[in-house]
């Protein structure tokens, strides 16, 4: 015999955020940074420390993109309010160029999550013979059918609000 748990009334009520006070959360008060420069001196000492550098290699081994990671560290800065968005946005292409020369210097490979994964998986010369092969296809499939005429069955409108005919 199973045992159902009880429900959880330890969720947050609807329109519970909407009740804290304007300048609560870090994000609606003044950024700590708020030039594309301090920012980048920022990461640059949060980047160089041996712990981050650690965890950002075991991440990259795991084969995540660099464009991600980056994207991931620039909003979680502006979530605790260390800088504004469009100083994160402006500060993501260096961050990526960190952590790329770090995976460098330590010898690890990375994807930078900026190559179009279709465009290397398809070349021209099998695009060309995937659309031959479509082509004759479609043209047997042609020859082979029968042309009879189609009744279509029209289903006549279910639910409260539909219409009688």
């Amino acid at each position: 015999m199973a045992i159902e748990s009880a429900p959880s009334f330890d969720a947050p009520i609807p329109g519970m955020s909407l009740t804290h006070a304007l300048g609560d959360r870090p994000w609606q008060s003044p950024a700590q940074y708020s030039s594309v420069d301090e920012a980048i001196q920022y990461y640059m000492d949060r980047m160089t420390s041996d712990a981050f550098m650690d965890q950002l290699m075991d991440i990259l081994e795991l084969g995540i993109p660099v464009s991600d990671i980056a994207n991931i560290i620039q909003t979680s800065s502006v979530m605790e309010g260390i800088h504004t968005v469009d100083v994160g946005v402006l500060v993501s292409p260096v961050i990526m160029e960190m952590i790329m020369f770090v995976a460098d210097s330590a010898g690890v490979k990375y994807e930078t999550g900026l190559d179009d994964p279709q465009e290397k998986q398809i070349s021209k010369a099998k695009m060309a013979k995937i659309l031959n092969e479509l082509e004759t296809e479609i043209e047997d499939k042609e020859e082979e059918q029968v042309t009879e005429p189609v009744v279509e069955e029209e289903e006549e409108p279910k639910g409260l609000m539909a219409r009688r005919q």
